[in-house]
C-alpha cells in the first residue's frame, strides 16, 4: 500500500525537521494540523540540501548535489520517489502547486556553497535569493493554501523573513562558517577583521527586513499566523541577544537560545496570537 509509504516519508521529513530545529518544530506545531506535513516536507527537503553542501566532507559533494537535484526533478515529475524525503516533498510541491523555479533557484545558491565564492553583492543577493528568500515562498504557497491574490500580495513580506531569518544565522554560525568552511557571505567585510562597525551595518539591514516581514506575519490566515509569528519571535530574541555582543565574540562562539527562553517565547507568542495582537 503506497499510502503506508507515503505516511512514512511524511515522519521522516518531521524527523528530520526535530533532528535539526527545535525553533521551526517549535512554529510548525503551532500551525493548523492540516499544514504541518506540507512544511515538515519542505523543511526536511532543504535541511538534506543543505546538509550535502556542508557536512558531507570527505565525499563528493558535487556528486551528491547534483544526483539529489536531478532525483528531485525526478521525483516532481513522476510523482514518486524511494527516496522518502524527496517523496513527502515532491507530494506537498503537488498538493499545493508549488512554483518548480523556486526549487532550481534553491538548488542553485547550493551549488554557490560548493564552491569559494567571492560574494560581491550582486552574488549575495542571489545567494540570499535562492537560500532563503524562495524557501519562504515555498511555505507561502502551503499558507495560502491556493489563493493567488493573497499569495501575490504576501509574496514580497515572505521574502523578506526569509532573509532576515537567514542573515541572523550567517551572524550566529560566522565562526563556523568562515573557521570551518571558509565562507564569507557578507560583501566588503574583512572577516580578519571583523568590525563594529560591520557588524551595526548587518544589523541594521536585518532589522529593515524584520520590520517589513512582520507587516506581512499579521495578514498571514489564522492556520499560520501562529506558527510563523512564534519562528519571527525566536529570530528576533536571538537577533537581540546576537546585538548586545561585541564583534570578535561572533566569530568565537555560536550564539543560543537557552530551553527557559524558548518556553517563554511559546507562551507570550500564544498569548498574543490568542488575542488577536499579531
Amino acid at each position: 500500500m503506497k499510502q503506508l509509504f507515503d505516511d512514512l516519508s511524511v515522519k521522516v521529513s518531521k524527523m528530520t525537521t526535530e533532528a535539526y530545529s527545535t525553533s521551526f518544530s517549535l512554529g510548525i506545531y503551532f500551525l493548523n494540523n492540516r499544514l504541518r506535513n506540507a512544511i515538515y516536507s519542505v523543511y526536511g527537503f532543504v535541511r538534506v540540501a543543505d546538509e550535502i553542501v556542508d557536512s558531507f566532507e570527505g565525499f563528493s559533494r558535487q556528486h551528491l548535489l547534483a544526483k539529489f537535484k536531478e532525483e528531485t526533478f525526478e521525483s516532481i515529475e513522476s510523482r514518486i520517489s524511494v527516496n522518502p524525503i524527496l517523496n513527502s516533498f515532491q507530494h506537498a510541491v503537488h498538493q499545493y502547486h508549488i512554483d518548480p523555479e523556486l526549487i532550481r533557484t534553491f538548488l542553485k545558491s547550493m551549488e554557490m556553497d560548493l564552491e569559494k565564492v567571492n560574494y560581491t553583492n550582486e552574488k549575495y543577493q542571489q545567494y540570499i535569493l535562492g537560500s532563503a528568500e524562495v524557501v519562504g515562498l515555498m511555505c507561502l504557497y502551503i499558507f495560502t493554501e491556493g489563493d493567488e491574490k493573497m499569495y501575490d500580495e504576501l509574496r514580497p513580506f515572505a521574502m523578506k523573513l526569509g532573509a532576515a531569518f537567514q542573515k541572523v544565522n550567517f551572524l550566529r554560525d560566522m565562526k563556523q562558517d568562515y573557521q570551518i568552511l571558509g565562507r564569507s557571505y557578507f560583501p566588503g567585510v574583512n572577516m580578519n577583521d571583523f568590525s563594529m562597525s560591520a557588524k551595526k551595518q548587518i544589523e541594521e539591514e536585518i532589522e529593515k527586513d524584520f520590520k517589513i516581514a512582520l507587516i506581512g506575519i499579521k495578514k498571514l490566515p489564522r492556520s499560520s499566523k501562529g506558527g510563523v509569528y512564534l519562528a519571527y519571535m525566536y529570530y528576533r530574541s536571538l537577533f537581540n541577544k546576537i546585538k548586545k555582543l561585541p564583534a570578535h565574540k561572533i566569530l568565537n562562539e555560536r550564539v543560543r537560545i537557552n530551553n527557559g527562553r524558548k518556553f517563554g517565547l511559546i507562551l507570550n507568542s500564544l498569548v498574543i496570537n490568542k488575542m488577536n495582537q499579531v
